[in-house]
């Protein structure tokens, strides 16, 4: 009696595994989706719904500081809990650094690392010029967090997170002096006496550098990873855009053939190019100070959705989102978040 109702049984399952494998896209659709409409006539365009199995969203947000501007942050972190990304990266320049005193650092990362943790979803970092100003900050940053620069890979999509500050610790050293000379005559005449310093002479105030160690480690990764679906390249400053750079674009060299979207910072205002054939994104802010006479100087957060056709980009500014009430959340209604309107700088 038992052999006859474990044979039924087989018989059902293997009727029902046919019936599956024989039926029509718009057939499976219906096993979700039910109506009691009968006839050819609907009031719907069709049943292919945007659902495909390996779909993913992730959001990016851009520099905070270089001067932040309080409860933005928390702001776009309580709206990114309301988008739902699957994770989140960012651009770098998270804290205000730019110094050697550790319970100040360890004060200022102390408070990111609280905000960041509100995010429902994962947040990964990258490094920024304020992050990585000098070898002491490095030292903090890998105690705190591990390795300046990293890759992973979700869903089959590679992220590579790089460290444009890799320049060797000598030089780092006496460009943290100099740029320490040149705050202190910015604050004495402001930012116009800027282009006289000779920070503001020197080309890594405006573009990065990566090591030749570097440059081998992402060789070796995007060399370990030819099927991903996508890959993407994070990072704060623009390395392509060092004069005779030698060493990012041995990491274009390799990316040649594939998909694949840059995302950097640095600059505080929105940018789109396209190098290689390729999208390279210049993000604004996400609560770092804006100059006002940049049309594209805006906070907001990016959300780019992965999926088998390939890969959609949408920003939103954070004065745009709000909540169920109406509201934009964690009082942000009272803040500006777009110098031009605002009618200054923040």
């Amino acid at each position: 009696m038992n052999v006859i109702i474990r044979t039924s049984l087989l018989g059902y399952l293997l009727l029902f595994l046919a019936a599956c494998a024989s039926s029509t896209p718009v057939e499976q659709a219906s096993q979700t989706f039910r109506h009691d409409i009968e006839g050819e006539a609907t009031p719907w365009t069709h049943k292919t719904f945007d659902d495909e199995r390996e779909k993913f969203t992730f959001a990016l947000f851009s520099d905070l500081t270089g001067g932040e501007r309080e409860g933005v942050f928390n702001v776009a972190i309580a709206q990114l809990n309301l988008l739902r990304p699957e994770l989140i990266v960012n651009v770098g320049d998270l804290i205000e650094g730019g110094t050697t005193d550790e319970a100040r650092l360890a004060r200022e990362w102390g408070s990111f690392d609280e905000r960041a943790g509100e995010a429902r979803a994962p947040v990964f970092y990258t490094g920024g010029n304020h992050d990585l100003t000098n070898p002491d900050m490095w030292q903090v940053f890998e105690e705190r967090y591990g390795r300046r620069y990293y890759h992973f890979i979700y869903k089959d999509v590679l992220f590579l997170v790089l460290d444009t500050e890799d320049n060797p610790p000598e030089f780092q050293r006496d460009f943290f002096r100099i740029r320490a000379e040149a705050i202190e005559v910015i604050e004495r005449e402001g930012w116009d006496a800027l282009p006289g310093t000779e920070y503001g002479r020197m080309v890594e105030r405006k573009s990065g550098r990566i090591s030749p160690e570097q440059a081998a480690y992402f060789r070796e990764v995007v060399a370990q990873n030819p099927q991903v679906r996508w890959t993407f390249v994070l990072m704060h400053k623009p390395a392509w855009e060092r004069p005779d750079e030698e060493n990012f674009s041995t990491v274009e060299a390799a990316l040649e053939g594939r998909p694949y979207t840059v995302f950097y910072g640095h600059v505080h205002s929105y940018q789109y190019v396209q190098r290689h054939g390729r999208d390279y994104i210049r993000l604004a802010t996400t609560g770092g100070v804006q100059d006002a006479g940049k049309e594209m100087a805006v906070d907001h957060v990016t959300l780019v959705t992965v999926s088998e056709t390939g890969v959609d980009i949408a920003n939103l500014r954070l004065s745009g989102i709000f909540d169920k009430s109406g509201r934009i959340p964690a009082g942000g209604e009272n803040l500006c978040f777009e110098a031009a309107i605002c009618g200054g700088e923040e």
